[in-house]
């Protein structure tokens, strides 16, 4: 019957090139009889699906090149000799493990080095290298998909402990054909905990013929349980190299004409997964209509070309801010997006600051044509404005997100580029440069050291003081900054030694090098000199008096009377203080308590300027310490017991013991 229509429509189609014509003529045409001479009856139902089938053309399906070139051998896996090389071994010496771990990251050739191993240990003629022969029976029914030797689980979706049940169950039957039985597991780390201890037994003790080959990008996510129990594999990124050399493979075979530069692109935009290189390939060649093209491939895949990012720096470096901004303006109008432009001028200053050492030029993945003018390129940058540079973008990256005007905010980022060698030299100190940004580069203020001299005093003892030395200590030291900007200057008084055993010392300004006279504030240092130079004599022209007890005992009584009479709290403390003179210059003020030195100290101003001007005494100091005295303690009475408390009731009350005597009672302890 078959045969019959095939001939029919055949000679129908060269007469009648119409396919109206030709279905109309089907329609009134007897076929003719079969062998017992009945006439094949044709329904218009089944010439019109005949004829339908006969319209379509027959077009060959398209298969993406990731599927259609994936390796069938370990010899074409790219990139991962170190384990196609250990498992090939493995296969010829018989040392397969029962359970191995692929991990790495996406499209690098796990679950096709898995399928590899599943073909070659169940190959019937297995080569010297340990490879599949493609030929035997095995080998065909696995390239078409039929082999019953290998079982392939989708983690993501089959992840609860009744699919890994089922999975155990199947585990139980042998196979039919073939040595091993395999399962590949992807994306195992998807996994349940509930689900991976049911699996926890199986994958440590398999039958013989059961292999397990898990795959996961994310490695850390496996129970340690299941890594013990496993050999575990690290596959690694493809490198730019080989990913454009099995490209350009792939180019020849299919004979696209590609350009090196655009599939170095490629590779670089596919950052090591090989199925993401294969699909943009495909894609672009679906654009470009056969041709990959270094121009067609940056539109493609809205890469801005290099030559942009060599002309921005040549306006940042000649300071150039309106040949940036239109550069800029260019850029955006062709609808590249700010973040965009500030990551790729990011890795184009990082690459030439890679430059700087022909050590790591190596790190260079650039297209080749380019290589050359980002080393030339990069000698005649310095390196301080590259790493500052790479700051400035890397703010701006962060802080892109948040900002309403991205132009403006990109924009700014380019005004500062474009300054940033002026701010570089601006803030350079000699020969070396300042990290601090050009705000905060403030030089410090210089501060003159005024030499202390010796204290002049008619008193006898004072006179007899020893100059001051170049390594006396130094009382009082005055330091005047003298800032650079506006020539204000400023007073600071450093006391270096809080001592005041050998009184203060005064100061004069020495006259130090051209340096003009300080004026304007001078004032206020006029003003301490007259005070300290007349600590030698008071007010009235007396000499300072030394401490006396008549005379400090009367002052001090003077001072709590007034105390007492404006009602302050604190004249019981000052009261209650015993004074004590260390030498003709310092007392003591002896309390026995916390509360009373805190009273005393409150009204130490008050008191030590009174005490001064009762005493005639400008150098007076004193100190309130606290020291225990027992006479100042409270008397505590212990506690009488019960046998005491009744001999002192019986002696105020003598019927009390008359009483106990007639009734002869006892006291109870």
């Amino acid at each position: 019957m078959g045969n019959l229509f095939k001939i029919e429509s055949s000679l129908f189609l060269r007469n009648n090139p119409g396919t109206e014509a030709l279905r109309n003529n089907l329609f009134e045409r007897n076929f003719p009889p079969d062998a017992r001479g009945i006439p094949i009856p044709v329904s218009k139902m089944v010439i019109s699906r005949l004829f339908s089938n006969l319209a379509v053309p027959v077009m060959d399906k398209f298969i993406v090149s990731a599927r259609k070139y994936r390796p069938q051998t370990f010899d074409t896996v790219v990139g991962q000799s170190h384990i196609t090389t250990t498992l090939k071994n493995a296969i010829r010496h018989n040392q397969l493990a029962h359970a191995f771990l692929f991990c790495g990251p996406r499209g690098v050739g796990k679950t096709t080095c898995a399928r590899i191993l599943a073909k070659t240990i169940n190959c019937e003629h297995q080569t010297k290298e340990g490879e599949a022969c493609n030929k035997c029976n095995s080998c065909i029914s696995f390239n078409e998909g039929t082999s019953l030797n290998i079982h392939e689980l989708d983690a993501a979706s089959n992840n609860s402990v009744d699919d890994i049940r089922a999975l155990v169950e199947q585990v139980r039957f042998t196979p039919q054909a073939g040595k091993y039985k395999v399962y590949i597991i992807d994306e195992v780390h998807m996994l349940s905990s509930s689900a991976f201890n049911a699996f926890l037994k199986t994958l440590e003790e398999p039958p013989p013929y059961a292999i397990f080959i898990l795959a996961t990008t994310e490695k850390h996510k496996i129970l340690p349980t299941i890594l013990s129990r496993c050999q575990i594999f690290d596959f690694k990124r493809i490198t730019t190299n080989d990913t454009v050399e099995h490209l350009q493979e792939i180019c020849d075979k299919e004979e696209i004409k590609a350009e090196k530069s655009a599939l170095q692109v490629i590779a670089q935009k596919s950052e090591g997964c090989m199925r993401d290189a294969l699909s943009i390939m495909d894609k672009i060649v679906s654009f470009t209509n056969g041709e990959l093209t270094y121009a067609n491939t940056l539109e493609h895949l809205n890469i801005l070309d290099a030559d942009y990012y060599f002309k921005l720096l040549d306006c940042m470096l000649q300071q150039d801010l309106s040949g940036a901004m239109l550069l800029y303006d260019d850029i955006n109008r062709k609808g590249f997006e700010g973040d965009l432009v500030v990551n790729g001028f990011a890795e184009f200053i990082r690459n030439l600051l890679v430059c700087k050492d022909e050590k790591a030029a190596v790190l260079l993945e650039v297209v080749e044509g380019f290589k050359e003018k980002y080393i030339t390129t990069a000698k005649n940058v310095p390196a301080a404005v590259l790493i500052s540079a790479l700051n400035i973008l890397n703010e701006t990256e962060i802080n892109y997100k948040a900002a309403r005007n991205k132009r403006l905010h990109v924009e700014l980022a380019l005004i500062k580029l474009c300054y940033l060698r002026q701010a570089i030299e601006i803030t350079a100190e000699g020969s070396s440069i300042s990290k601090k940004k050009l705000v905060e580069a403030v030089k410090p203020v210089a501060f003159r050291l005024i030499a202390p001299l010796e204290v002049k005093s008619t008193n006898s003892e004072v006179q007899n003081t020893k100059p001051t030395t170049a390594g006396a200590k130094e009382k009082l030291i005055i330091q005047i900054p003298v800032s650079e900007s506006d020539r204000d200057e400023k007073l600071k008084i450093a006391d270096t030694n809080p001592s005041y055993d050998q009184g203060l010392a005064t100061v004069n300004q020495p006259a130090t090098g051209n340096r003009q006279p300080v004026t304007g504030k001078i004032s206020a240092l006029d003003k301490i000199r007259k005070q300290y130079s007349s600590n030698g004599s008071s007010a009235n022209g007396n000499t300072n008096h030394p401490l006396k007890e008549e005379e400090l005992q009367k002052a001090w009584a003077e001072y709590l009377q007034q105390l007492k009479e404006t009602k302050n709290p604190a004249a019981q403390s000052f009261e209650l203080a015993v004074l004590r003179i260390k030498d003709e210059n310092s007392f003591e003020a002896v309390t026995s308590g916390n509360l009373e030195q805190k009273f005393i100290e409150q009204g130490r101003n008050s008191l030590f300027t009174f005490l001064q001007e009762k005493l005639h005494n400008k150098l007076l100091q004193f100190a309130v310490i606290v020291e225990e005295r027992p006479e100042h303690r409270p008397k505590m009475e212990a506690p009488l017991s019960s046998t005491a408390q009744f001999q002192k009731m019986m002696e105020q009350y003598p019927l009390v013991r008359e009483l106990k005597d007639r009734l002869k009672l006892d006291l109870d302890y």
